[in-house]
């Protein structure tokens, strides 16, 4: 512990003995320092936040989707800073006064760049930051400057954002109309080819589609004429199977007898399954078991010849009879269409190439005249978006916050830069002075003495002064206070002159 404070006593003596030094390094490092921070140009920054609504239910309505609309917003933020952009910013401030060749615009655009920031804070927020900091410009003509350049940044996107859809939708639909008048050229003229082809060849009007729709037509009346002829010819083989199974006469003439029951029984059946009910049902099966029971009565009763004729049979026989020609009507139609179908296919197959012709140039007709309706569709369309873009948008843009009025600089910090340049030449003084001594190999205390060289040490001589010599001493201390003290009033004085330059520029 003692021999750090005797190192810390003796490094304060070597530097308190070449005082001048450390006061003249101290002077030297401070003033270039200061002057150094004197000639940084003092930044103004202007910040500015705008908002951008997204939902709209009218735009959505017509097809612009919140997508993209965050689409659009953030291609223009993107291209906001583009070099197109800022020139356009050069050239609306007083930036463009002092520009007069292309390079100097080069250059231009180059810092603006550097100094102007766009930031999305939300999904529809955006903030605009400018920076200004020319060495051509006082303060309050860089704090002025600032604000003219986020006000102009908003026009951009203003801009952008009102009228560059506008324009882009504007080219869009030029460029649809061109190509409908293109379309329109080729649709004429594939008309007149069609016109005069069926004008030669009328039996192929339409590309021959006539032919073909009555051949398709006919083929498929024949096959539904084949599904009911089928149908048919089964309800008539059914009716033949029920007449087998029904007498022609009833024996008795008072309705008595076997016969006549089995006419009953016959007549409940048929009124049982026109009711619904299946064979497995109990009453079906026991009307079906009296049936087989009178049969046999019922035919020895028709073969003695007694009985009158059975109702029964007799409806059945007209129903047959009416289904019977229902068969032979479909049987006229089927043969009918069949022949039409053969007298088309023969027409098609006699010149096919004029058949294929006639197919190609109404398939190009076709093809030209769907190409022609979806591009007037298309067109429309975006007419309409265009014009809920530009007649809606205009009161979703506002401004939440406009371009700030910087009333002091954002960099640099000078009191803290001149503070720091007044503590880093005092301590480099101070460093100097220890240095010097070092290099000297001045010994502070016998101590250090026997300690370097390793030889003891008797004693020490204390320094006697003259009244003179300690009057020179003490008037050499004042004037090193002196010094020191105006080292810390030029300080303040710095100080004092820069808040001064911060007042006039509010």
């Amino acid at each position: 512990m003692n021999g750090l404070y005797e190192e810390l006593m003796g490094a304060i003596y070597s530097v308190w003995h070449r005082r001048w030094i450390a006061l003249a390094v101290a002077w030297t490092v401070c003033l270039a320092g200061w002057l150094a921070v004197a000639l940084i140009p003092n930044a103004y920054e202007s910040q500015a936040r705008i908002f951008i609504q997204l939902d709209d239910a009218l735009a959505e309505q017509v097809g612009i989707g919140v997508a993209d609309k965050k689409r659009d917003i953030e291609r223009i933020r993107q291209t906001l800073t583009s070099a197109v952009n800022l020139e356009k910013v050069v050239r609306g401030t007083r930036l463009g006064n002092t520009i007069a060749s292309p390079s100097q615009m080069e250059q231009a655009v180059l810092q603006l760049g550097n100094k102007v920031k766009v930031v999305s804070q939300e999904d529809n927020l955006f903030e605009i930051s400018a920076t200004a900091d020319y060495r051509s410009f006082s303060d309050a003509e860089n704090a002025t400057l600032s604000r003219e350049i986020a006000q102009k940044m908003i026009d951009i996107f203003r801009e952008e954002n009102l009228s560059g859809d506008k324009g882009d939708m504007v080219e869009t639909i030029s460029f649809v109309n061109q190509q409908l008048r293109q379309r329109e050229k080729e649709l004429e003229s594939a008309e007149q080819r069609r016109t005069a082809f069926e004008a030669q060849h009328p039996e192929l009007a339409q590309g021959g589609v006539a032919v073909v729709q009555r051949l398709d037509a006919s083929r498929t009346q024949l096959r539904d004429v084949e599904a009911d002829l089928i149908a048919a010819q089964s309800a008539l083989a059914a009716m033949d199977g029920q007449l087998s199974s029904i007498p022609r006469t009833i024996p008795g003439a008072g309705g008595g007898g076997a016969g006549a029951a089995l006419s009953r029984a016959q007549a409940d059946l048929a009124s049982m399954r026109a009711r619904g009910l299946t064979d497995n049902h109990p009453d079906v099966i026991a009307a079906r078991n009296q049936i087989a029971a009178l049969r046999g009565p019922a035919a020895q009763e028709a073969a003695s010849g007694s009985g009158t004729p059975n109702p029964a049979y007799s409806s059945l026989q007209s129903i047959r009879a009416e289904r019977q020609a229902s068969v032979q009507a479909l049987l006229a139609r089927k043969a009918g269409l069949q022949s039409d179908i053969a007298s088309l296919t023969a027409s098609a197959i006699q010149d096919p190439e004029l058949a294929t012709q006639a197919q190609r140039i109404n398939r190009d007709y076709d093809v030209l005249k769907d190409q022609y309706d979806k591009l007037l569709q298309d067109r429309e369309e975006l007419r309409l978006r265009g014009e809920v873009k530009t007649g809606r948008e205009a009161v979703k843009f506002q401004v939440v916050d406009p371009p700030t009025s910087p009333r002091k600089p954002v960099a640099p910090n000078r009191p803290l830069l001149l503070l720091g340049v007044l503590i880093a030449g005092i301590g480099g003084g101070c460093v100097a002075a220890f240095a010097l001594g070092k290099v000297r190999s001045v010994f502070a205390t016998s101590a250090g003495l026997e300690k370097a060289t390793g030889l003891p040490v008797l004693g020490a001589i204390s320094q006697h002064m003259t009244d003179s010599a300690r009057a020179l001493r003490w008037r050499g201390i004042k004037l090193f206070c002196g010094a020191g003290a105006a080292l810390c009033g030029l300080f303040v004085v710095l100080l004092a002159v820069e808040f001064i330059q911060r007042g006039t520029v509010t």
